[in-house]
């Protein structure tokens, strides 16, 4: 008899859906960041369009004006420990609180330890200078929608 591959979505599954699974492997702790954090960044941005990579690493979500991954703005990511606010090309923003974190020659991020992260005004200020300095503007009317760009089936425990 042959056997399922469970790690490969039904074919019917809505990227909403499968999102919430991937979302589903990690504690409980974490996956009420990374949910909560989602949902302040579809409110932040509502007209963009958001591509999913549930990855090796990480799962990460990114916010983009046209569904080119080059042109990602900000993304949530999270693994077992935790869940960072990913800023695709954070080494060129003004930083004066130093909030970001990292080294190397293009992103930048910030630890999400709680939600209230994504609210502080420097945090605001930091993703609004990388709105500004994106490629391609946003949106100004419409919907963003959800892309499911990747699944590794191969991945680092998310617990």
């Amino acid at each position: 008899m042959p056997t399922r591959n469970t790690s490969a979505p039904p074919a019917t599954e809505s990227p909403a859906r499968q999102l919430a699974r991937f979302i589903a492997k990690f504690d409980r702790d974490n996956a009420k960041i990374i949910l909560g954090a989602v949902r302040k960044m579809r409110a932040r941005f509502p007209t963009a369009i958001e591509l999913v990579y549930d990855n090796y690493n990480a799962l990460a979500i990114g916010w983009t004006p046209n569904g080119r991954t080059s042109e990602v703005i900000v993304s949530v990511a999270g693994t077992s420990r935790g869940a960072v606010l990913y800023f695709t090309h954070g080494k060129k923003l003004h930083d004066p609180e130093g909030l970001l974190q990292g080294a190397g020659n293009q992103g930048r991020f910030i630890r999400i330890e709680t939600l209230a992260v994504l609210d502080d005004p420097e945090v605001e200020s930091l993703l609004q200078a990388a709105v500004d300095q994106g490629k391609t503007p946003l949106p100004e009317t419409g919907r963003g929608y959800t892309v499911i760009k990747s699944i590794s089936a191969k991945q680092r425990p998310r617990r």
